[in-house]
């Protein structure tokens, strides 16, 4: 089963973003992890990779399954590790391999082209308290079939 960390930047109410020139969609920098690689160790990794920024503080905000469906058939399936952090140093890439580099306003989330499960994801990251846990399926083409939500809060 891939693994696939990711990191979304928060700084002065905006959100750093990947634009991918596939499908034209928004999606936090991230990518698969290596072996023997710890989750965050992989965040920070490709977050740098894909911004040449430096991620003050990352922590993680989520853990998702993530399965692809053709029909009842289970075509792919994958782990996503999601971390925020607070605030980035250094100039960052305008554009990549991997897309366009963009800050939005948080609020932007909601409107952006972006897979829902991202959607639902980022929005959390960005505005919600404690770790989110879920299952995202989708079809081959991802749209959203179903999904289910555990959240939890640290006292």
């Amino acid at each position: 089963m891939q693994r696939i960390a990711n990191l979304i930047a928060i700084q002065d109410g905006k959100v750093l973003l990947l634009q991918k020139p596939r499908r034209g969609w928004y999606v936090a920098p991230g990518g698969k992890m290596e072996s023997g690689e710890s989750i965050y160790e992989a965040a920070v990794r490709e977050f740098k990779e894909e911004t040449n920024l430096t991620p003050t503080t990352p922590h993680l905000k989520g853990v998702f399954t993530m399965i692809i469906k053709d029909g009842e058939q289970i075509v792919d399936e994958w782990m996503l590790y999601t971390f925020v952090a607070s605030h980035v140093s250094g100039e960052p890439f305008k554009e990549t391999r991997e897309g366009v580099l963009e800050w939005h306003p948080i609020e932007a989330l909601h409107k952006l082209p972006m897979a829902e499960g991202d959607r639902k994801n980022l929005l959390f990251a960005a505005l919600e308290q404690g770790i989110q846990y879920g299952t995202f399926i989708y079809t081959t083409e991802y749209e959203l079939l179903d999904e289910r939500f555990q959240t939890s809060i640290e006292t």
